[in-house]
């Protein structure tokens, strides 16, 4: 039987540490009782509550899938994840990015007949710092995202308009300016940053 979780909104902290590690089952079933907040789970066990996000943040969400999912559609491979998607990864954690692309291999290597979230790495992550996420905290994210096989990842912070660029063996690099291209698994793929700014604006 699966545990059930039903979590008070108004006294929900932004980290929950059970005193039992949480199943994948009762992450799944977690998220499914409390459906107005994004749960994440880190390679230590502890639960991470995202609660809603201001405006300007979802516009700029949305502006980053919208130009990410016109770029898969000049070839249509592969697949684009937004925030809603959760992925289990090789530590243990489960993990949801703003904004993901997975290769036709990835998707090739996800078990037959899965149910529930995604066993697999996205080859490709963004991640959108908002004002109520930690940068230190963000940056750890990135670092647990190449280390579970995540090729490329960008963590673009809006408010000092600049991308951080993380790969595998690599030292972080900061981009700043209007655009950002992309390269390995989503070569071709250029962020148009001036439209991203312009959300906050």
């Amino acid at each position: 039987m699966h545990a059930s979780f039903h979590l008070e909104v108004q006294a929900l902290p932004r980290i929950l540490i059970w005193d039992q590690p949480v199943s994948d089952d009762q992450l799944e079933a977690l998220c499914a009782a409390n459906q107005g907040f994004r749960f994440e789970r880190t390679k230590e066990g502890e639960i991470r509550v995202n609660p809603p996000t201001e405006l300007s943040t979802s516009d700029g969400n949305a502006e980053i899938i919208h130009q990410l999912r016109l770029w898969w559609k000049s070839h249509r491979k592969g697949k684009v994840a937004d925030s809603n998607a959760g992925f289990y990864l090789k530590d243990g954690s489960m993990l949801s990015p703003d904004a993901a692309f997975l290769t036709p291999a990835t998707l090739a290597s996800a078990p037959a007949a899965a149910k529930g979230l995604p066993r697999l790495c996205p080859d490709f992550v963004i991640e959108l710092l908002s004002r109520s996420d930690s940068l230190p905290d963000a940056r750890a994210k990135m670092i647990d995202w190449i280390a579970n096989g995540v090729a490329l990842g960008w963590l673009i912070d809006p408010y000092d308009r600049q991308v951080l660029v993380y790969k595998p063996g690599t030292e972080t690099l900061i981009v700043t300016g209007n655009s950002l291209s992309g390269s390995g698994p989503v070569e071709g793929f250029a962020l148009d940053l001036a439209e991203v700014w312009q959300c906050y604006e």
